[in-house]
């Protein structure tokens, strides 16, 4: 059995008027959307603005998050280029009985697989207690893992490295290893990945999905017929008509403000944008829930 199963989302950070972070509502959104029907919650991900969120700022989340209900049920985004950072931060986390975590290989520099096996294993000679989600991203990182240098790596850490976040989407068809969690970057490759073997889903979209993706994920487990997927991949392919980031802010902004708060360079979506969002979304009958983080 893979360590990781289910639907997760990619949660969103909430950020107050001067742009720093909110942490209570930042977590009672992420006990929300696992209130909804999310397995689980990744923390600090792309879709969170981890790359734009201070190391300050992210520890003291995390000092208040192993307070949550709902600890053992997150996996925690690093979002940092630096291998020192990365480490140093997840020796607060760890601290704090945080064990495992997502982790993208850092951007902006060219290198090879044998760079990124090095990458990971510097990070595990100083936690080895860890368990890595590895982020497959080029669009974000310029990196693409391939199918080998994930073979090495579980082979080189099999306790450590325990699944993939693919949202290059060249893995989830062809990857097969025992005990390891394949889980896509979108809901649109639920039913598919689920159909070929893997995990479940880690996804931005799962903010405003939970519980369509909840219940695609229970009928495919309890062999029930899918009465929900088409919706739940409409849904998703009317958010990728847009920056996904700035689409679940301004969806959540119909409903609370604070929402509206985004990290420069990121914005919300332009005025008409929204109108088309909300009206596809209409159209659809999935409509702003009263139960987002007030």
């Amino acid at each position: 059995m893979s360590k990781i199963n289910g639907i997760y989302a990619a949660v969103m950070s909430v950020l107050n008027n001067d742009l720093t972070l909110n942490t209570n509502k930042t977590i009672k959104h992420a006990e929300m959307v696992i209130d909804q029907g999310c397995h689980g919650a990744a923390i600090f991900g792309s879709t969170g603005q981890a790359q734009l969120i201070s190391i300050s700022e992210k520890i003291n989340l995390f000092n208040e998050l192993s307070k949550s209900k709902y600890k053992e049920k997150y996996i925690i985004g690093t979002g940092l280029n630096s291998l020192g950072e990365t480490i140093n931060l997840m020796s607060v986390a760890t601290s704090l009985n945080f064990k495992k975590f997502l982790i993208m290989p850092p951007a902006f520099y060219k290198y090879s697989d044998n760079d990124v096996i090095n990458f990971y294993s510097k990070i595990i000679d100083a936690h080895p207690e860890c368990e890595i989600v590895l982020y497959n991203f080029e669009k974000l990182c310029g990196y693409k893992f391939s199918a080998e240098c994930i073979q090495e790596l579980v082979k080189l850490f099999p306790k450590q490295i325990i699944g993939v976040k693919d949202s290059s989407y060249n893995l989830f068809e062809n990857l097969k290893i025992d005990n390891f969690s394949i889980l896509p970057g979108s809901e649109s490759k639920l039913m598919k990945g689920l159909e070929l073997g893997c995990s479940g889903i880690i996804t931005a979209t799962c903010n405003v999905t939970s519980i369509l993706a909840r219940k695609v994920y229970d009928d495919f487990c309890d062999k029930k017929e899918q009465t929900s997927d088409q919706k739940l991949c409409d849904i998703r392919n009317v958010f990728e008509k847009y920056n996904l980031i700035s689409a679940l802010h301004s969806y959540y902004s119909k409903t609370n403000g604070i929402y509206k708060n985004v990290l420069p360079p990121l914005s919300i979506l332009k005025s008409q944008d929204e109108k088309d969002l909300i009206n596809e979304l209409e159209k659809l009958n999935f409509l702003t829930k009263s139960t987002m983080v007030a």
